[in-house]
């Protein structure tokens, strides 16, 4: 069987491409290009070769004692001294000639704390523009222990963001605790102590069940048969809370 003039020249391609390859790979393309061993064996010696900046935290307890048993009960335990006061290698080998810096205005703490909905519940966040404004943060809040000085009175104080979507909807004037309980601890250790929040589909159909709302509902508010409304789905699986009027 005779083969077909164009197949035997695909397969000269192919044998064409397959050889340049090769020679390629293992010829022209030097091995410090395709080598994992001498990528990592470089990668090595280039960052040993660079100077040590930073200490360790380990190295600061030496000094600081004090201020490192403070900081490890509370809210900053978990963030190193040399994120805020950087490198301090060259300050353990000369603590009197080289001081690290310390933080001392607004713009610092903020690239933490300004408020970003990536960030997780209870992370505590502010709108700097409106938190004290032009105050060092250090005035209110020692870094090391950074409890407020006194304990927030409104829920807005550390849910801004939450609490300026609920300006806007239907549910502006109706308090956080009708929903919410929240234990008093909550207010000084918020992720420690959690607010309750509704489970049923019945808590919304206090004001919301055509059938069984309760005495003191607000009349305005839309009714719906909750035997039917949704199926089986908890209310905030289509509604949020503190805007109902958009759906999720």
């Amino acid at each position: 069987m005779k083969v077909p003039e164009q197949v035997r020249r695909l397969a000269l391609l192919i044998a064409i491409l397959a050889g340049v390859t090769l020679l390629a790979r293992f010829v022209l393309i030097p091995r410090a290009l395709v080598s994992t061993d001498l990528h990592w064996a470089e990668a090595v010696q280039r960052e040993v070769a660079k100077p040590v900046k930073f200490a360790g935290a380990v190295a600061c307890q030496d000094c600081h004692e004090d201020v490192v048993v403070k900081k490890a009960k509370g809210f900053h335990k978990g963030v190193t001294c040399e994120t805020c006061h950087g490198p301090a290698a060259k300050h353990t080998e000369e603590p009197g000639a080289v001081t690290p810096p310390a933080p001392r205005d607004r713009r610092f703490c903020p690239a933490c704390h300004t408020y970003d909905p990536s960030r997780p519940t209870g992370f505590p966040q502010i709108n700097p523009t409106a938190h004290n404004p032009l105050k060092p943060c250090i005035s209110c809040h020692n870094a090391h222990d950074p409890v407020p000085p006194r304990v927030p009175r409104e829920c807005a104080a550390c849910h801004a963001q939450i609490e300026r979507t609920k300006a806007v909807s239907s549910h502006a004037l109706i308090a956080c605790t009708t929903c919410h309980k929240a234990p008093e601890r909550h207010k000084s250790a918020p992720r420690a102590a959690l607010p309750s929040k509704p489970e049923t589909r019945e808590f919304c159909g206090t004001c919301h069940s055509a059938g069984t709302a309760a005495k003191d509902a607000p009349k305005e508010a839309p009714k719906v048969d909750l035997s039917t409304h949704g199926g089986r789905s908890l209310c905030w699986e289509c509604h949020y809370p503190h805007l109902p009027e958009g759906r999720t």
